[in-house]
């Protein structure tokens, strides 16, 4: 196992997978790294793939700190320092790319190339509602529930056609419960609290934001509540946007194939 210590005393999980040019994952809520479990193989015929869980989450120990998505951003940033990088390419998903968007904003010399995949810069009312419903599920069943409950809102629905369906639901059930359901219930806190729209400015690295056509969390074009990538896409000069078809918001577990094609293709054109 490899880990790194930061400042404040977290013990911190990671593994690196391939070669060539850095690129960062940075997981969704209740995930951790086994968000990009499907990703990373294909990610890693091109990249180094740093794989690696937040605090509180799989293997890591330590709590996320204070200041909110800006606090964690800063957890990273001091996480990319451990692993011996000046500058990564950062891949961010949903939880992972709000604070994805906060370190390219505050420390944009560690961020070659940026890609955010199905996020929102603020929430909309819709989807605090159904961050509600994971709470208390967290607080009343336990993680695995909370892996069903995103399972019907996260995949497009002929996902459930697939013959691999089934066993993919119970992998994301088995990465679940190695989550602190208190860590789960702050970072979803932290995302309700959260209004990343007024960093947009302070993004310089060339973007690639990546969206699933039938994304009910996190839709490209949210309710006038929130602020979705369609928005984030016109406010920022450098910016591309690739939308998956027959897609929802797991779409690194959904097409792994097509995004890492859409996040190579990037990289290195």
């Amino acid at each position: 196992m490899t880990t790194a210590t930061l400042s404040e005393g977290e013990t911190i999980w990671y593994k690196k997978t391939g070669s060539g040019p850095p690129l960062l994952h940075i997981h969704g809520s209740a995930f951790g790294h086994r968000n990009f479990e499907k990703l990373t193989p294909l990610a890693a015929e091109q990249f180094e793939v740093i794989d690696f869980d937040l605090p509180g989450y799989g293997e890591s120990v330590g709590t996320l700190r204070p200041g909110g998505m800006e606090g964690l951003a800063e957890q990273v940033y001091e996480f990319i320092l451990q692993t011996g990088h000046d500058q990564v390419n950062l891949h961010g998903t949903s939880f992972g790319a709000m604070i994805g968007f906060c370190l390219a904003a505050n420390h944009p010399e560690v961020v070659d190339h940026l890609i955010l995949s199905c996020f929102m810069a603020r929430y909309d009312n819709a989807a605090r509602m159904m961050r509600g419903t994971w709470k208390r599920a967290a607080r009343d069943s336990g993680m695995e529930a909370v892996a069903d409950l995103t399972s019907v809102a996260g995949f497009a629905r002929s996902f459930y056609d697939l013959e691999g369906a089934q066993p993919q639901l119970q992998s994301m059930r088995d990465a679940f419960k190695n989550t602190d359901p208190e860590a789960f219930i702050a970072g979803t806190e932290t995302i309700e609290k959260t209004d990343l729209s007024n960093l947009t400015p302070k993004i310089s690295a060339p973007t690639l934001l990546l969206a699933g056509d039938e994304d009910n969390m996190t839709p490209f074009s949210p309710a006038v509540s929130g602020v979705g990538m369609s928005e984030i896409a016109q406010e920022l000069a450098n910016c591309e946007t690739k939308t998956l078809k027959q897609c929802g918001h797991y779409l690194v577990i959904e097409q792994p194939e097509l995004a890492a094609k859409y996040i190579a293709d990037f990289v290195n054109k």
